[in-house]
C-alpha cells in the first residue's frame, strides 16, 4: 500500500484550475521528487495530500485513508509538512521550534526528539539559539528538523533546498535520502534536476497542473520532455557523483520562431 496518494485528483484556486486529474503514489520507502516550472501545481500537490487543499475532484489518501476523514492525531503520524514558507513569528530557541514537530509527545520527549533531529541536520550547535537571530539557511534546518520530529510515516517537503548553499543542500538531500532507505514516503518538489536526479527513486513531472512523467530519473527527465515543459535544449552526462544536465535555453528569434541551440 503507498503511504501517499493522489487519485485522479483536480483542485482549484480562486476559479483557476491548479490540479487536473493528478495520480501519483509515493510508498514506503522511496524518494520521489516532484519538478516543474513555477506555477506547475508542486506545492498545491503537497498541500491536497496534506488536507491543505481541498479537491473538487478526485481523493487524496494517507495510508490508504482519505485524509478528509482523518482526525488532527492521525493525520500528524501519518505525514509531517515542511511549507516553502520559513518565517517563524516568535523568537524562540531552535529546539523548541524543532519540539512543535511533535506536539502530542510530552515535552521532554518532544525535546529530546528535536535535539536529535537538529544533530541530524548539522544543526545542534543551534539549538539553544533564539530564530530571529539566525540566517535563512540555518533557520531552514531547524523547520526541516521540525518536520523531522514528527517521526510520520510519510514526509512531504516544499522546495528544502531553496536557498542554501550547495553544501547544505546535498546534505538536506543526503539526509531525505537515509529517511527514505529507512522506510519513509518521502516526497520533495525540486527545482534543481541533476539533485533530483541523482537523489531520487522517481521522478514526477507536473507541467499545468498534469502530470506529463512519471518514472525512473533520466527517463522522467528525457530531452524531449525537458524541451517541451521547462524549454531547454538538454542532455544528461554520466558524472562521477550522479548525471549531470548540460543545458542551453531555447531562443525566441526576432519574427517569433523559436531556436534550439544544441547543449553545450
Amino acid at each position: 500500500m503507498s503511504a501517499l496518494a493522489l487519485e485522479a485528483a483536480s483542485a482549484r484556486l480562486g476559479g483557476r484550475a491548479v490540479l487536473e486529474q493528478v495520480a501519483l503514489s509515493v510508498a514506503p520507502g522511496e524518494l520521489v521528487a516532484l519538478v516543474g516550472p513555477n506555477g506547475a501545481g508542486k506545492s498545491s500537490v503537497i498541500r491536497a495530500l496534506v488536507g491543505l487543499l481541498p479537491l473538487s475532484d478526485g481523493r487524496a489518501l494517507l495510508g490508504g485513508d482519505e485524509v478528509a476523514t482523518l482526525p488532527a492525531r492521525a493525520r500528524a503520524a501519518r505525514a509531517a509538512y515542511l511549507p516553502q514558507e520559513r518565517r517563524i513569528a516568535w523568537n524562540l530557541p531552535a529546539v523548541e521550534v524543532a519540539a512543535l514537530g511533535a506536539p502530542f509527545l510530552a515535552v521532554e520527549e518532544a525535546l529530546n526528539r528535536a535535539r536529535t533531529a537538529l544533530g541530524e541536520v548539522e544543526a545542534g550547535h543551534l539549538a539553544d539559539r533564539g530564530v530571529a537571530e539566525m540566517s535563512g539557511g540555518e533557520r531552514a534546518r531547524v523547520l526541516l528538523a521540525r518536520a523531522m520530529v514528527a517521526e510520520a510515516a510519510g514526509l512531504l517537503v516544499d522546495e528544502p533546498i531553496a536557498g542554501l548553499d550547495p553544501e547544505a543542500q546535498l546534505m538536506v538531500l543526503e539526509r531525505l535520502r537515509v529517511r527514505a532507505d529507512a522506510g519513509e514516503a518521502v516526497l520533495a518538489s525540486l527545482h534543481d534536476l541533476p539533485l533530483a536526479a541523482r537523489f531520487a527513486d522517481r521522478v514526477v513531472v507536473l507541467d499545468h497542473g498534469r502530470v506529463v512523467a512519471d518514472a525512473a530519473p533520466l527517463e522522467a527527465l528525457a530531452p524531449g520532455i525537458l524541451r517541451r515543459v521547462f524549454g531547454l535544449s538538454a542532455r544528461w552526462i554520466e558524472g562521477p557523483d550522479g548525471p549531470l544536465l548540460s543545458a542551453g535555453r531555447r531562443h525566441c528569434a526576432p519574427d517569433g520562431s523559436v531556436t534550439e541551440p544544441l547543449a553545450t
